[in-house]
């Protein structure tokens, strides 16, 4: 229970520091009148922009978080992460398309729609790879995911140099694939909130079996379990998550790899409680990343990928440095 009300705690703070992060700091009293209700432009700025950015960035982060932790699980590797698997590059091209070609449907609908038709197409293209070549265990789909990856990056950057033009600007794709949550309207914050939740209950659908998987191939098997069935479907749905965080935070790496693994020393291996531990720990790490990315050198903002890269590019070299060790 500590644990639980620390983590709360934890992701209150962040929220609140980062609600007064940015160009012009606002204390607290700023956010109170905002939230109270005070219509001064101030106030306007704040509730219409600045924390809706910040909850969307809590929502992003605990979708990252689930989605390394079921990865994590499924393949028995604390090395795992969603970007090995070619979800998180399907969702990127899928997305990328969305920004580039010109299409009927509005944007706002195309990119989410696209970035999850990656996402699944990518997985389940790594899982047929997988059967076809015969490793159908949880190495030889990572080998195949790390493949498939590989491609989808090349795709991505082939599609950027040729369609990009005057009237649309690298930069923005640019941007989007260097990982930022763009602030959304409160019916938008709506939809990813109840797609966060909604992830959030599949996942602990897998909690269990995840455990069971945990013992070891051999004795899943024992216990009844068909693993190769499994093995896939877990993959589509942290596939699920994963598109639905990419969607809306572009590609945010080293979030899926580090929150499962402080999310797993405080509370422990078992899935049902590591889940919801994980995406707090994810939502913490982004919203105080994106917090650093609007105020550390305003007016400009860095991409939040950079941050996150920058903090997690140490945090992998010391989990690999354990590993090896031991």
């Amino acid at each position: 229970m500590r644990i639980w009300l620390f983590l709360a705690a934890a992701l209150a703070a962040a929220i609140t520091v980062a609600a007064s992060a940015g160009h012009d700091w606002a204390g607290p009293l700023d956010l109170m009148r905002a939230i109270d209700g005070d219509r001064s432009l101030r106030s306007r700025l704040l509730v219409d922009w600045r924390i809706p950015r910040v909850l969307a960035a809590g929502f992003v982060g605990a979708l990252l978080g689930l989605g390394g932790a079921i990865y994590q699980g499924v393949f028995r590797n604390p090395l795992a992460e969603p970007y090995l698997l070619g979800s998180a590059g399907g969702a990127a091209l899928g997305a990328t398309v969305a920004l580039l070609v010109p299409l009927v449907a509005p944007q706002s609908l195309t990119l989410p729609m696209l970035a999850f038709a990656g996402a699944w197409g990518a997985t389940v293209l790594v899982i047929a790879i997988s059967r076809v070549a015969g490793a159908v265990d949880a190495a030889g789909m990572l080998l195949a995911g790390v493949a498939v990856a590989a491609i989808l990056g090349a795709l991505r950057s082939f599609l950027m140099l040729a369609l990009s033009d005057e009237t649309v600007s690298l930069q923005v794709v640019l941007s989007w694939v260097l990982g930022g949550v763009q602030t959304p309207s409160w019916p938008v914050l709506g939809l990813l909130a109840l797609i966060s939740f909604a992830c959030l209950g599949l996942s602990l659908l897998l909690a269990k079996p995840l455990d069971v998987l945990g013992l070891g191939e051999i004795m899943a098997i024992s216990f009844g379990m068909n693993v190769p069935r499994f093995v896939a479907f877990a993959v589509l749905a942290g596939s699920v998550v994963v598109a639905a965080a990419v969607a809306f935070g572009g590609l945010v790496a080293f979030v899926g790899l580090a929150s499962p693994h402080i999310a797993r020393w405080l509370i422990g291996p078992l899935h049902k409680p590591l889940l919801p531990a994980a995406a707090l720990v994810g939502a913490i790490v982004v919203v105080l990343a994106d917090a650093i990315a609007r105020a550390a050198l305003p007016p400009a903002e860095i991409p939040l990928g950079l941050v996150t890269a920058i903090a997690g590019g140490p945090f992998f070299v010391l989990l690999l440095a354990r590993r090896l060790r031991t």
